[in-house]
């Protein structure tokens, strides 16, 4: 038997065919990290997460629950069971703030729409023999309400109509918008549903695109593809202004929008999810936030990857020609800003971005779309 193995290996040496396929070896990936390395950065990452949970169940500043939700999702998605007592005690936690309005967040803060999306997310996770129905349908209906429109007197042509903010007490703008609409997809709402087409107008007001869609003052200025925080309340940019009044593009917006349009059933050939992939064509970069270099990098880092594995993108061929092997590059740039101690953080502590848990849990985010994809002919 051994003498006929290594009659056969010869045979496919001498033939060309491909010895790996022939004889049941694993081939290797077309696209993506090496398996082991990205192992090795998620359970270090994981062990970290593990061993700073708050006795309550909590991470980080307890009246923040967004940190938590993030980071139970995170775990979830990079393998950890919902059952796993680490999750038990963050799931727990977060629902000792159950609103009578159907609302999951913090009375003292003022983030309503932010907790609660991203909380309902996680309750999605592990939501198992629908043991969390109740509270993923209350919190659902809540989100719709607190998008602005006809209630607040809003017209569908005002800059702010179908956008959320932290709440009916602030502005709306993409970021809150983007947690919104994902979690209302995340949560089963169907796209044809008035919720996503209310949104979308406003998220389509906050690109860089003078179309049909967008007929604010702000469209012809800057006219990239891009897209910027906030079209209400007089527009705005973290990236600021242009000297003729344009609001600058930025990456994670652009990401944001245009995972939000995908989330809505919008095609390829849509001429705002096409204008975007041109935008970020021109913009790829991982060692920054593209318009605002290390702020919110690693924000940014989590809706790069989640935006271009919803896209179905294997490799993304950028404005100069090259394929970028986004999952490996990603994984490659987490790999080398991962603390000894297996924990994130950012420098430019804006957003928060100081906080390791919370960065921790962006990274592990990021790195749940970075597996290998895909095998060599």
């Amino acid at each position: 038997m051994l003498f006929r193995r290594h009659q056969l290996i010869i045979f496919l040496l001498i033939t060309g065919v491909c010895l790996n396929s022939a004889i049941g070896f694993a081939a290797e990936p077309r696209v993506g990290p090496d398996a082991n390395m990205l192992k090795q950065m998620r359970q270090r990452g994981i062990d970290y997460l593990r061993t700073h949970q708050n006795a309550n169940g909590s991470w980080s500043s307890p009246k923040v629950l967004g940190f938590t939700a993030l980071a139970a999702t995170a775990l979830i998605e990079n393998g950890i069971s919902p059952d796993d007592p680490m999750i038990v005690r963050a799931v727990d936690y977060l629902l000792q703030f159950k609103q009578k309005n159907g609302g999951i967040y913090h009375p003292e803060t003022l983030h309503r729409n932010y907790e609660t999306s991203i909380i309902l997310m996680a309750l999605v996770e592990v939501n198992r023999d629908d043991k969390y129905k109740t509270e993923i349908a209350n919190a659902q209906k809540f989100l719709k309400e607190l998008q602005w429109d006809e209630g607040e007197g809003l017209k569908k042509d005002d800059p702010g109509y179908g956008g959320a903010g932290y709440g009916k007490h602030s502005r709306p703008d993409l970021s809150n918008t983007q947690f919104l609409l994902e979690a209302l997809h995340k949560s089963g709402l169907s796209v044809d549903d008035p919720a996503f087409q209310k949104a979308i107008s406003f998220v389509s007001r906050c690109q860089n695109l003078d179309s049909k869609y967008n007929k604010t003052v702000f469209a012809s200025r800057v006219n990239d593809g891009g897209f910027y925080y906030t079209s209400a309340a007089g527009g705005s940019s973290q990236a600021g202004k242009t000297p003729t009044g344009g609001l600058r593009s930025y990456a994670s917006m652009t990401y944001a929008g245009l995972k939000s349009f995908i989330y809505a059933g919008f095609s390829k050939d849509d001429p705002r999810v096409a204008a975007a992939m041109q935008w970020i064509k021109k913009h790829y970069s991982l060692d920054e936030n593209p318009g605002l270099g290390s702020q919110g990098l690693f924000y940014y880092y989590h809706v790069f990857g989640k935006t271009l594995s919803v896209l179905g993108v294997e490799k993304l061929e950028t404005a100069d020609g090259k394929l970028h092997d986004w999952r490996k590059e990603l994984a490659t740039t987490l790999q080398k800003k991962q603390h000894e101690d297996g924990s994130w953080t950012n420098q430019a502590d804006r957003w928060y971005e100081a906080d390791p848990a919370l960065v921790t849990s962006y990274a592990l985010l990021a790195l749940a779309y970075c597996d290998p994809v895909g095998m060599e002919d």
